[in-house]
C-alpha cells in the first residue's frame, strides 16, 4: 500500500509529466484558457490515460511478452489509446456536447499526446505490476490534470492584467509555465 502511494505522490507531483518531464505540452497550452476547459480536458486525460494503463498492462504481461513480441508495444500501444480516444469522443459528442465544443481540436490531439503513449512506455520500463501501472497512469494523469487546471486559472487572471506588450500572448503563458515548472521542482526533493 506504501508502494502504491509513492508511485501515486511521485507520479501527480514530484514527476508531474507537464512540468517536469515536458510531456503533454500541446494540449496544456492549448486548452489551459479556461478552468471549466481545463478541467474537462483533465477529465478525459485522465480516463485515457487510467485506461490506457490498465489494458496496455494487460496486453503486454499476457501477449506481448508470452509470445515474444515485445518490439511491437509502441504500435499497440498507440492503437489502444486511439481506440480509447475515439470513445471519449463519442461520449463527450452526445452527452456533454459544449464540452465536447469547447475541447475542439484537442479532444482527438489526446491521441498523439505523447504523455499517454509515456506512461504506457514507462510502465513497462519500470516493470510495473498491473495494480502498480493504473496507480501510475492515475497519478500521471491527475498531475496533467493539476498542471493545466492551475494554468488555466492563472491565465484567467493574467487577462485582466496590465502585460507589457513584449509578453502578451504565448509569452506570458511560456514565462508562466517555466514559473510553475520551477515551482514543481521545489518537490523533487521531497521523495
Amino acid at each position: 500500500m506504501k508502494e502504491l502511494l509513492l508511485i501515486l505522490v511521485a507520479s501527480a507531483i514530484v514527476n508531474n509529466v507537464v512540468l517536469s518531464q515536458f510531456l503533454g505540452l500541446c494540449p496544456f497550452l492549448g486548452v489551459s484558457k479556461k478552468v471549466e476547459t481545463a478541467a474537462g480536458m483533465g477529465g478525459a486525460v485522465i480516463f485515457v490515460i487510467t485506461i490506457a494503463s490498465f489494458v496496455t498492462s494487460l496486453i503486454y504481461k499476457f501477449i506481448l511478452a508470452p509470445t515474444g513480441f515485445e518490439y511491437l508495444q509502441t504500435i499497440v500501444f498507440i492503437l489502444v489509446i486511439a481506440s480509447l480516444v475515439q470513445f471519449v469522443e463519442m461520449f463527450l459528442k452526445k452527452q456533454v456536447p459544449a464540452l465536447y465544443q469547447s475541447l475542439g481540436v484537442y479532444l482527438p490531439l489526446i491521441t498523439t499526446n505523447c504523455a499517454v503513449l509515456g506512461v504506457a512506455l514507462k510502465n513497462v520500463t519500470n516493470g510495473y505490476s498491473i495494480l502498480e501501472s493504473v496507480v501510475n497512469g492515475f497519478g500521471t494523469a491527475v498531475g496533467f490534470t493539476i498542471a493545466i487546471v492551475i494554468m488555466a486559472g492563472i491565465r484567467e487572471k493574467i487577462e485582466y492584467n496590465d502585460i507589457p506588450n513584449a509578453f502578451k500572448g504565448s509569452a506570458i503563458v511560456l514565462v508562466t509555465a517555466g514559473l510553475m515548472a520551477m515551482a514543481f521542482f521545489g518537490f523533487s526533493g521531497v521523495i
